[in-house]
């Protein structure tokens, strides 16, 4: 079997973890990289045995050795990459956010064709943990789904020795701040635990900058949103509750959780050691009894990986990936609706 010949667009700590992988993987063959830094896309080609070596991504994009490209550009240059890549025929894996927009998600889905198009936000899908809380809610033990809850707060600490990336929260360069850097996760984490059945259509929310005492912990000209809250409704009257945070005036904390009618699934998203999650039972003689549904320790390890390794199993098995842009898509609306909402003041409607 030929292998997956990949290029990878963007070269920083991401793109070398995607290099790294593909690397290892008997289905890929890493053949071309490009960064606009000179510097970090010849370290990575002398890294990893890579000849061609691309100063743009557009001149990665019309090599005809490279049958599929990652994007691990700033999100402002992927829709400009992405829709063209589709278009030469390369199948596409994006880093997450998948796009600054719905309407970019939208136009990369007309360019793709019949090939594979995934995004980076579904590395949460890997962990075993993540699997037996799925298996949990696709057994019917939750009943009808209530309330889908993710509240994860990162407290502040000292400035950093070293400035944070320009473009980390910077709505010009990275579409905002900790909504599309890790508020991604959280959605396609409990879109995918819960099935995929959820259908959102109103949001409220708001969303605020970094506090004035804090702002020497951010690069400078930094004007995104470092702490976010939002009430999403969805079809049926199921409630999504969403709020996370970092740089926080408030201690460390994180919980997500799926009550339904019958029970309720606590969750763990990220790796840690001795991570637990449990399913509270409702039942009538006893009321709620709360039993183990998976514990054990998982590692960063188990799935940074994985996104490239199963974006390859998708082209050569011909099956979908672990998050198509359709599911991108419905991740981008909410996005979209909760940065609409937070400016007007309103609830927004999603399509």
């Amino acid at each position: 079997m030929e292998r997956v010949r990949l290029g990878v667009v963007g070269c920083g700590v991401m793109g070398k973890r995607h290099l790294a992988a593909a690397a290892e993987s008997p289905l890929l063959e890493p053949v071309a990289v490009a960064d606009r830094f000179e510097e970090k896309a010849g370290e990575a080609a002398r890294e990893y045995g890579i000849e061609k070596v691309y100063a743009e991504g557009a001149m990665l994009i019309e090599d005809p050795d490279v049958d599929a490209v990652v994007l691990a550009t700033p999100t402002a240059d992927r829709n400009a990459l992405g829709v063209p890549a589709l278009e030469k025929g390369k199948h596409l894996l994006v880093e997450k956010p998948v796009a600054m927009t719905a309407a970019d998600v939208e136009r990369m889905i007309a360019a793709r064709g019949d090939r594979v198009a995934a995004c980076c936000s579904g590395r949460y899908h890997f962990l075993a943990s993540t699997t037996a809380a799925r298996e949990v809610v696709a057994a019917g033990a939750l009943g009808e789904l209530r309330v889908v809850h993710c509240r994860a707060h990162g407290a502040a600490g000292p400035p950093r020795q070293k400035s944070p990336p320009a473009w980390r929260l910077n709505k010009a360069l990275n579409g905002g701040g900790i909504l599309v850097n890790w508020g991604c996760y959280d959605l396609d984490y409990l879109f995918d635990v819960a099935g995929w059945t959820l259908k959102p259509r109103t949001v409220l929310a708001q969303a605020w900058t970094v506090p004035p005492r804090l702002q020497a912990n951010v690069a400078e000209g930094s004007d995104a949103e470092t702490h976010f809250s939002a009430l999403i409704r969805c079809d049926g009257g199921t409630v999504i509750t969403f709020e996370r945070g970092e740089y926080m005036p408030a201690h460390s904390e994180s919980a997500w959780q799926i009550v339904g009618t019958q029970g309720a699934l606590n969750l763990v998203m990220v790796p840690q050691e001795g991570k637990v999650i449990t399913h509270d039972d409702l039942t009538a003689e006893e009321g709620v009894v709360t039993r183990t549904v998976w514990e054990g320790t998982e590692t960063w390890g188990d799935m940074l990986g994985r996104m490239v390794v199963d974006f390859a199993e998708a082209i050569v098995h011909g099956r979908e990936p672990a998050t198509t842009l359709e599911k991108s898509l419905v991740i981008q609306k909410i996005t979209d609706a909760i940065y609409a909402s937070a400016e007007s003041g309103r609830a927004v409607d999603i399509s």
